[in-house]
């Protein structure tokens, strides 16, 4: 199978970037919904419909549900890609959906996804919720659950940019984790399932992503979804979509996503999963947080009256302005910063720093400034 040539016959063009509300899939539900696949399951804080969409006859239940925090929507639009493959009537497609049955929510907090925030419209990480459900979306999430009785559950998710796959320098542009069930992070037949799925996932990455794949932290949180329905005995396997260099509207990283999904259930399909693959598992790189969007190295400023040598670093805020998301550049760290690593890195050589307000670099600051006063950083960028 063609991964590469499966993604761009299937990949949905109506979706692309960061920004994915309900007005985005509503016309994708809408065409999808030919013979009733596309329930209406319960309603968001400020009453904004949930949907679910099922397609399949197989007899092992899939639970997929994505922006569960309404600004991660890589998954999303890998999703509706794998839709599209399950509707393209293949052979591969009609192994899938006699083997299958999925039930998909495409978003679960639309009001998050609206405001472009990783919490709900009362301000609450869904993710936190799962014992309490104090919210509707949590309640709707786990009511479904107890109501397909699904033998598998994919929690989909985006990360952000600072992760890294280990010490290696590369970006984790796809992570994984089978979550843990109880506190010593101990692995019963559950887990186990989903660790060797994400061994055969990781398998099947490393061909197009070498080095790139990390393994999330399992710390156990009885409040987190995927801690909860493992504890409550369903395999469950948490994606999360990361950062591919210069992807940050994650349209390539979307592509992984798809290939990993086709791959989980292709893999799950044919049975094609060794018995026990922990160590494996464990040798996939540990997701850390060592990346910052922007690295300045050897930066000449005034300190005091004396100059010094010095790094800064500067990150990305997503902010949403008139419905689209603009990437703004702020200084957020100045020292030697070791063991960091920067998605876009400049080396000054001892070229002099200066801006428009103390000529030094100082948190919160937009990373607008000159070298020698002749080269011209706008937006974290050389202004050429």
């Amino acid at each position: 199978m063609n991964l590469e040539e499966l993604f761009n016959l299937h990949k949905e063009q109506s979706i692309a970037g960061r920004y994915l509300t309900l007005d985005h899939i509503q016309p994708l539900l809408d065409k999808l919904n030919n013979n009733n696949q596309v329930t209406i399951i319960g309603k968001s804080v400020l009453d904004k419909p949930i949907y679910s969409y099922e397609i399949g006859t197989g007899k092992t239940r899939i639970y997929l549900w994505s922006q569960m925090h309404g600004n991660e929507s890589t998954t999303t639009k890998a999703l509706f890609d794998f839709i599209n493959v399950l509707n393209s009537g293949s052979d591969f497609a009609q192994k899938m959906l006699e083997t299958f049955t999925f039930y998909a929510i495409p978003i679960l907090n639309p009001d998050g996804a609206a405001l472009y925030t990783r919490e709900n419209a009362n301000k609450i990480d869904l993710n936190r919720d799962s014992q309490n459900l104090t919210q509707p979306e949590s309640k709707v999430l786990r009511e479904f659950f107890e109501t397909i009785k699904p033998h598998y559950c994919f929690n989909l998710h985006d990360q952000r940019t600072i992760f890294g796959a280990g010490d290696t320098g590369k970006p984790a542009t796809v992570s994984f984790l089978a979550p843990s069930y109880n506190e010593e992070r101990e692995i019963n037949d559950t887990r186990l399932k989903a660790i060797n799925l994400i061994a055969g996932l990781n398998d099947v990455l490393q061909q197009y992503i070498p080095g790139q794949v990390g393994r999330f932290d399992d710390s156990f949180n009885i409040n987190c979804i995927g801690d909860t329905f493992q504890f409550l005995g369903v395999p469950t396997i948490l994606f999360e979509a990361g950062h591919f260099p210069n992807d940050y509207e994650r349209e390539i990283t979307r592509k992984f996503i798809f290939f990993s999904l086709i791959s989980s259930f292709k893999l799950l399909c044919e049975n094609d999963l060794v018995d026990n693959r922990i160590n494996d598992y464990l040798n996939i790189s540990q997701n850390k947080v060592v990346f910052y969007d922007f690295m300045y190295k050897n930066i000449k400023i005034n300190y005091d009256g004396i100059e010094i040598i010095t790094n800064f670093v500067a990150q990305y805020k997503e902010e949403l302005i008139e419905n689209k998301i603009h990437f703004n550049a702020y200084i957020v760290e100045v020292g030697e910063l070791e063991n960091y690593f920067g998605h876009y890195e400049y080396d000054a050589q001892g070229a002099l720093y200066s801006d428009n307000h103390n000529n030094l670099p100082k948190m919160n600051q937009k990373a607008d400034f000159y070298l020698n006063k002749n080269v011209k950083f706008v937006n974290g960028l050389i202004k050429s």
